[in-house]
């Protein structure tokens, strides 16, 4: 197949499956988003039952003995004793200012464990948007870079058919055969050209000498300081093969 069609084909599949992974991980950030949400709308109705808990709860009053005592007071004073009550409050509980300093914090508590709960699944749902983000952006740098590719591709074909569109049929003969001996004995000479054509060696010097004012990549090797040995460039060679260029010559 033609190294160029096998590009574009596999750039096109790579180009779909980057689609599906995208709209896989956009499926999976909307099922997160509704999942979080849920989760928020349970923390409130938490919190509202906590609250109406708290607020019906009621607050015991101790009870303080009633009955007058028979014993006779003595001469002298008691000791003033530690009561659980205050005499001077008309037996209210000493501890209820306690008590509702307690419920208070409780209270307080829970809301701060509640806050704490909501700005933890906030985080949480900033890191899993930031971790499916960067994938996302890194696939739509793929994407362009796929998109850069095809372009460059496609600028290669253009130059390389607008190159070799203005060869002769004698020069585009001559660059045949040296790609094609390079292939067949690993490279080519003025000699070996001139016999497989049934020209002269000077006049295959001079198409050689055509072909490369012309930009077409012929490179000349000199072996022991005598015979030139021509060879095709590598990177025209890994970019379109010999049929490649003889079909974008004839488009």
């Amino acid at each position: 197949m033609d190294p160029i069609k096998e590009a574009f084909d596999k750039v096109r599949g790579d180009i779909t499956s980057l689609k599906e992974e995208i709209n896989v991980l956009r499926r999976g950030l909307k099922e997160t988003r509704e999942k979080l949400i849920e989760m928020c709308d349970i923390l409130k109705i938490i919190n509202i039952k906590v609250n109406k808990s708290l607020s019906t709860h009621p607050f015991e009053k101790p009870t303080t003995s009633t009955h007058p005592s028979t014993h006779k007071q003595p001469l002298e004073p008691l000791k003033p004793q530690n009561l659980d009550i205050s005499t001077g409050n008309e037996g209210v509980s000493t501890d209820r200012q306690t008590d509702r300093q307690t419920d208070r914090q409780t209270q307080k508590e829970l809301e701060n464990q509640e806050k704490a709960i909501e700005n933890s699944l906030k985080e949480s749902s900033k890191r899993q948007e930031s971790a499916i983000k960067a994938p996302l952006k890194h696939k739509e740098n793929s994407f362009e870079n796929a998109l850069e590719i095809l372009n460059s591709l496609d600028n290669i074909k253009k130059e390389i058919r607008l190159k070799f569109k203005r060869l002769t049929e004698q020069e585009i003969l001559i660059f045949s055969t040296i790609y094609q001996l390079e292939e067949e004995v690993g490279y080519a000479n003025y000699k070996l050209i001139a016999e497989k054509l049934s020209l002269t060696q000077s006049s295959v010097r001079d198409y050689v000498g055509r072909l490369i004012n012309k930009g077409i990549p012929v490179e000349k090797k000199k072996i022991n300081n005598k015979q030139i040995e021509l060879f095709i460039s590598q990177k025209l060679k890994k970019v379109a093969p010999l049929s490649t260029i003889l079909q974008l010559r004839d488009l």
